[in-house]
C-alpha cells in the first residue's frame, strides 16, 4: 500500500485528532458537580434516533503493524456494512484509525462504498501502541456535535488504563451510542477491557478469529443494521445471522 504523509492525501476528507500544535481535540475538563448535571441536561436534551433517518456509523480500526491482515481484510468487507445498510435507509461511515507514534486520524463522512474502499487503500499499517482514547474521545465529540447510533471498533489489544477508557464508554452510554468492541484474537487483556467497555455504553463484544472474513463480515453487517435501522432492525437480522445475534443477546 502507498505511503500516507502526515498532510494527508485525502485533503479536507481527514483531520489529525491529537498531537498537533495547530488542530487538537477539545480537552476533556475534570467533571465536577456542575460538569456533570450540565452533560446529563444534554443527554436527555438529544432526540433518539428515529427510524428512516440517516444513520451515521464511526468505523474505527487499529492500524498498528501487526494488524495489516485484518486491515486488508476490512478494506474488502467494508462494503458490506453498506449493503446492509440500504435496505433499511442510509448509512454515512466516518473512517477513524491509529498507528504509528501518536498517530490518530479521521475521514469525513462517507455514503459511498466505493470512496471509503479508496481511502482505506491509501492507508498503510505501522507499529505503536493503541490508542483507543482518543478514538473514544472523537466518537463522543461526534455524538455530541454531529450525532452518530454506533462506534465500531476492530482491534486485538489494549494498552492503555481500562478505567480512563471504560470512563469514557460510559459518556458514551449515556449518549446512548453503544460500542460494537470487535476483538481478533485472544488477548486476555484485551477481551476484559473490550467487554467492559461494551457494557458500560449498551454496547456488545464479540470476538472473531484472525483472518477470518466470514465472521468479521457478519458483525460489520449487524453492526450497519443497527446504525441504519436501531434495535428493530437488528432484531430482523438476527433472526438469519449469528453474528447479529450475538449482537443482540448482548444488548438485551
Amino acid at each position: 500500500m502507498s505511503d500516507v504523509p502526515s498532510k494527508s492525501r485525502f485533503g479536507s476528507k481527514t483531520s489529525p485528532l491529537e498531537g498537533t500544535s495547530d488542530e487538537r481535540l477539545p480537552q476533556a475538563e475534570p467533571s465536577g458537580g456542575d460538569a456533570i448535571a450540565a452533560f446529563v441536561a444534554q443527554v436527555r436534551a438529544m432526540a433518539p434516533a428515529t427510524q428512516g433517518a440517516r444513520g451515521r456509523l464511526v468505523f474505527a480500526l487499529d492500524a498498528t503493524l501487526s494488524r495489516q491482515p485484518t486491515w486488508d481484510m476490512a478494506c474488502a468487507l467494508q462494503a458490506e456494512m453498506f449493503r446492509e445498510a440500504a435496505a433499511l435507509g442510509s448509512l454515512d461511515i466516518r473512517l477513524v484509525y491509529y498507528r504509528g507514534f501518536s498517530e490518530c486520524r479521521a475521514t469525513g463522512w462517507i455514503s459511498d462504498s466505493s470512496e471509503l474502499a479508496r481511502l482505506m487503500g491509501k492507508i498503510d499499517c505501522r507499529g505503536g501502541k493503541t490508542q483507543i482514547g482518543k478514538i473514544l474521545g472523537e466518537a463522543r465529540r461526534n455524538a455530541t456535535a454531529e450525532g452518530i447510533r454506533a462506534v465500531v471498533f476492530v482491534g486485538d489489544a489494549m494498552e492503555e488504563s481500562v478505567d480512563e477508557l471504560c470512563a469514557r464508554a460510559g459518556e458514551l452510554g449515556l449518549l446512548k451510542v453503544p460500542l460494537f468492541m470487535f476483538q481478533e484474537g485472544n488477548d486476555p487483556v484485551a477481551e476484559q477491557a473490550f467487554r467492559e467497555m461494551a457494557r458500560l455504553s449498551g454496547g456488545a463484544w464479540c470476538r472473531f478469529d484472525p483472518g477470518a472474513a466470514a465472521q468479521l463480515r457478519d458483525l460489520l453487517r449487524a453492526a450497519a443494521a443497527y446504525a441504519a435501522g436501531g434495535r428493530e432492525a437488528l432484531r430482523r437480522l438476527a433472526a438469519a445471522e449469528s453474528g447479529a445475534a450475538l449482537l443482540l443477546g448482548q444488548m438485551t
